[in-house]
């Protein structure tokens, strides 16, 4: 089993319904692609709730794209962990994944 090591856990108010384990933007959503992340979704929240958000720390996110160990990732428009290209670094895959798994990411 994957654990998680949240160093900060912080809320913010939930723009839409944001399930656990997504990158979350500084406005309460799911980020466009490759945009600078608030930090991931710590449960699933229903628009307008308080929802608890990993800013640092290893957290466990969903990946949309295969990614080796040690790679550098960015977000996709979904909130999901992908290969870094020229989107923000959100992080580095302490796992390997393909779309769908769920891996831990120490968050930058």
């Amino acid at each position: 089993m994957k654990t998680e090591q949240p160093v900060l856990i912080t809320s913010i108010t939930a723009a839409a319904n944001i399930p656990k384990n997504l990158f979350v933007g500084f406005n309460g959503n799911l980020p466009s692609a490759g945009a600078v992340c608030f930090g991931v979704a710590n449960a699933d929240s229903s628009t307008g709730e308080q929802m608890p958000v990993t800013v640092i720390g290893i957290a466990i996110v969903t990946v949309a794209a295969t990614i080796a160990v040690g790679d550098p990732v960015e977000t996709d428009a979904t909130g999901k962990a992908v290969p870094k290209t020229t989107g923000a670094l959100a992080g580095y895959a302490l796992d390997p994944g393909v779309a769908g798994d769920s891996i831990r990411i120490i968050l930058k």
